[in-house]
C-alpha cells in the first residue's frame, strides 16, 4: 500500500503536465511511421523529369528506397554525397538523400532543410509527417499523444512524440504546419513516457 500513493502520485504528475486532445483529431495511420515510407506520396514543388531517395550503399539496388519513373533515354551516375538526412551513423546505410533531374541537370537534396526545400507546400499528411520528422519529431503508434492529426485549410496539425536519450523519454508535442510555405511552430504537450533506468 506505501509503494501505490508514490506510483499514484508519480503517474498524476506526468498525466496532469498533458493536455487533452481534441475529439475531432484522427490518428495518424501506423504505416505512415516509418519515413522510408513517406516518400512516394512527395509532390515536389518544382517539375522534375525524375528523382529518387537513396541511402548511401554502395550496391545500387539496396541503394534505392523510392524512385519516380526515370524516363528511358536518362542515366545519372553521380556519386553519393558525403552526408544526407536523417544521418544515423558513420560509414555505410548511415543516411538518406534525395538526387533530382531537372532540364538534363541534376541536383542533390542533401540535408533537412534541402529536404524540405524540395517538399515545399505541404499537399498532405505523409509530406506533414515527414517535414515533422527534419525537426526531430516521430509518430509513436501507441499512443494518441504522439500519433494524432487534423487537415485545415492553412494548416496541417499534428501531435507527434519527441524522444530522448537517457532515461528513455517521450514528449507529445503539438505542431501546426503551415501549407503553404511548410513552416513549422511546435508547442510541448508534456512527458508520456518515462522509462525507469538507462540501458
Amino acid at each position: 500500500m506505501k509503494l501505490f500513493f508514490p506510483a499514484l502520485f508519480l503517474c498524476s504528475a506526468l498525466l496532469s503536465g498533458q493536455k487533452a486532445i481534441p475529439s475531432d483529431f484522427k490518428k495518424i495511420p501506423e504505416i505512415l511511421d516509418n519515413p522510408e515510407l513517406l516518400y512516394p506520396f512527395i509532390i515536389p514543388d518544382k517539375k522534375y523529369q525524375y528523382w529518387s531517395v537513396l541511402r548511401n550503399n554502395p550496391d545500387p539496388d539496396e541503394a534505392v528506397i523510392y524512385e519516380s519513373q526515370m524516363p528511358e533515354y536518362m542515366t545519372i551516375n553521380d556519386p553519393a554525397p558525403e552526408k544526407g538526412f536523417f544521418q544515423k551513423c558513420l560509414g555505410e546505410d548511415c543516411f538518406t538523400y534525395l538526387i533530382a533531374c531537372k532540364n538534363g541537370q541534376s541536383e542533390y537534396f542533401s540535408d533537412e532543410k534541402q529536404l524540405r526545400t524540395f517538399i515545399g507546400t505541404v499537399d498532405n499528411l505523409p509530406e506533414a509527417v515527414l517535414i515533422a520528422n527534419t525537426y526531430g519529431y516521430t509518430v509513436d503508434s501507441t499512443n494518441r499523444l504522439s500519433s494524432s492529426y487534423i487537415i485545415e485549410e492553412k494548416y496541417i496539425v499534428l501531435y507527434l512524440s519527441k524522444p530522448k536519450g537517457c532515461p528513455k523519454t517521450k514528449e507529445s508535442f503539438l505542431i501546426k504546419i503551415y501549407k503553404k510555405t511548410g513552416a513549422l511552430a511546435s508547442t510541448s504537450n508534456g512527458i508520456y513516457f518515462k522509462s525507469k533506468d538507462c540501458k
